[in-house]
Formats: C-alpha cells, structure tokens, sequence
C-alpha cells in the first residue's frame, strides 16, 4: 500500500508538470482518465462484495483460509465494520458507479446531437454497453449478497436497499 501511495503521488506530480506546462490535456486523456475512474470504481465495488461475503461466511474473518487483512483493509477502516455498515457503503459506491455511466451516457447523446450539425461522433457504444454489462453484474451480485443476508439487516433496512437497488436498476434502463 505504501508502494501504491508513493507511485500515486509521483503520477499526480508528473500530471501537475504536465499540466502546467500545455494548460490543457486532449480530450482522448481526460476519456481515458474517466474510464480508469470508473473501473477503479468497479473493482473497488466488487472488493466490497467479496468483503460482504467474507463477513457473512465466516465469523469477523476469523475463519480458517483467511488472512484477516481482507475485513481490516484501509477502504473500510481498520476494524472490522459490522455488515449493515459495509451493505450501505457498497451501495452508495454502486450509485456513485450508476452516475458515472449516467453521466456518459448523457455526453454521448449529446455527441450525437451535435453530429447533426457536423461534428465529429464516435459511433462506436461498444465501451459504453461494457460499462453498463459490469455495472448490472455487480449490481446482482450485490442484490444476491442483500438478499442472502436480509435476516440480518432487518425488514426496514431491507426495503430501503431494496427501493435504492431499484431506482439504480430502473435509472440505467430507463437511460
């Protein structure tokens, strides 16, 4: 993780020179940035599945095959977080995903608008229908955590989750 934090600060300092020198990146840069974004976002999503998993398979990741580091990472804090906690904290990093993909889809209708009157459009949806294909992925599986463990959570908090897992669902058909 150190090895992580020092190379993150190195690449920010080189994309700060870089900056300050051109004043301005290519739009292929900041798309590029923007999908890394988003599939570091994802991955870190799917982290928070297997961690829910692991939290409901085995007692507070004490159980044998597991090294303990999986429960005490520094995305959840350094003590194990009980499993309300971490449910609620996957689903608001899978809305801030549903956003992200919102929000490209919104630049590439808009895109397309202004191809009408001559600009350049990138017809391709292939990287925009991968984004919603492993969004909706992570979102069942997610769902099927939920649900698995909905004897824990308790009837009010299941509605509530099941009314956001609904709206995240209904957003991205919808759009």
């Amino acid at each position: 993780l150190r090895l992580v934090a020092v190379l993150k600060a190195i690449l920010e300092g080189e994309k700060a020179a870089v900056l300050k020198r051109d004043r301005h990146l290519p739009l292929s840069f900041h798309r590029r940035q923007e999908e890394l974004k988003f599939s570091l976002g994802l991955q870190r999503l799917q982290h928070r599945v297997h961690e829910i998993q692991a939290l409901r398979d085995g007692p507070a990741g004490e159980g044998p095959g597991q090294d303990g580091s999986l429960l005490g990472s520094p995305m959840t804090g350094a003590a194990p977080q009980e499993l309300p906690t971490l449910i609620l904290e996957a689903v608001k990093e899978l809305e801030a995903a549903k956003q992200q993909v919102l929000k490209r889809i919104q630049i590439w209708k808009r895109q397309q608008q202004l191809a009408g009157n001559g600009a350049l459009f990138e017809e391709n949806l292939a990287p925009l229908q991968k984004r919603c294909e492993s969004l909706v992925e992570v979102y069942f599986q997610l769902h099927q955590q939920v649900m698995a463990a909905s004897t824990e959570l308790g009837a009010e908090l299941l509605s509530r989750l099941l009314e956001r897992f609904n709206e995240v669902l209904s957003s991205l058909v919808k759009r």
